[in-house]
């Protein structure tokens, strides 16, 4: 038997058996489907549900913890996954719980702090426009969350790989790889402004022509000056979370995934490996990126 056909029974069970209102049936489902997706990704031959050992179950939720999902989230999906394993266990697809001891890691101290939309909101509402590096910031903080990029990645982004008429960035990760990752019409609108009104009037120095952002004296920006701006605006907007950088990476990919996002497309987005395989991803088209972008990204939609 698929996955549809016993994801389809499950449902049934939480609708009929457990009387679950209509968003937990949903949120139970959207969390199957990720394993689901997660499986499929992983393997070349797709094993259904009763085929799966204990050990691939730890390694999704070590992947999901991987990418940054909050602990509540991992929690909610160890228990969507132990509830469909307890249907399978009733209709006797299978004969053993293999979730006993599935639980979802302790991550307080090592999973950085993610930030809501209202507060990316508010640390963007802090910046002072009136200033020359107001229009600057604006860009860096969209562009952080709504691409999801590493510091590293920012600081060395260049103009001649913004291909703003396709909708995408082409950025250089770690190991040199390259992929294009989809902007938003919110980041691009932003990072428009900054070119044109601002570093248009900076005296570049030479060698750092082609790098987007710049500072005062017309020289790339460094990785401790975007931590800076990061702390400095989330500080001006009262959010007291442990902020860095990497929070807007790690918020990017949550509230993508939590919103229901294809986790082959946001993992192609991130630009890294699963802990799990080292095999090359499923490469998703272009447009399907940036569909996905988006469709499920605050920042991405056009109704903001």
């Amino acid at each position: 038997m698929n996955w549809e056909i016993h994801i389809k029974g499950f449902k049934s069970y939480l609708q009929l058996e457990k009387s679950l209102s209509g968003n937990s049936v949903e949120a139970y489902v959207r969390d199957i489907t990720k394993l689901q997706q997660y499986i499929e990704m992983k393997f070349e031959k797709v094993p259904s549900p009763e085929k799966l050992e204990s050990k691939t179950l730890w390694e999704f939720i070590a992947w999901i913890n991987e990418i940054g999902m909050s602990a509540k989230s991992q929690a909610r999906i160890v228990s969507g996954i132990r509830a469909f394993y307890k249907y399978l266990l009733i209709e006797d697809i299978i004969d053993d719980d293999r979730t006993l001891l599935l639980f979802a890691p302790r991550t307080e101290r090592n999973l950085p702090d993610t930030l809501s939309n209202l507060e990316i909101v508010k640390m963007i509402e802090a910046i002072d426009m009136s200033k020359s590096e107001g229009s600057r910031n604006r860009a860096i903080i969209e562009t952080l969350y709504g691409c999801g990029l590493r510091v590293s990645e920012l600081i060395n982004l260049k103009i001649s790989n913004l291909h703003f008429d396709l909708g995408f960035v082409k950025i250089t990760g770690k190991g040199n790889k390259q992929r294009w990752v989809p902007v938003g019409s919110q980041a691009m609108s932003q990072i428009n402004t900054y070119l044109s009104h601002i570093r248009v009037h900076l005296d570049i120095k030479k060698g750092n022509e082609d790098y987007v952002f710049l500072n005062r004296n017309g020289k790339k920006l460094t990785r401790v000056m975007i931590f800076y701006i990061v702390k400095n605006l989330a500080e001006k907007a009262g959010i007291e979370k442990n902020i860095s950088p990497h929070t807007l990476r790690h918020s990017f990919a949550t509230h993508l995934v939590e919103g229901g996002a294809d986790l082959r497309a946001v993992q192609d987005m991130l630009g890294h490996e699963s802990i799990t395989t080292t095999e090359i991803y499923t490469h998703l088209d272009r447009k399907y990126l940036k569909e996905t972008i988006e469709r499920y990204h605050p920042l991405g939609k056009h109704n903001r």
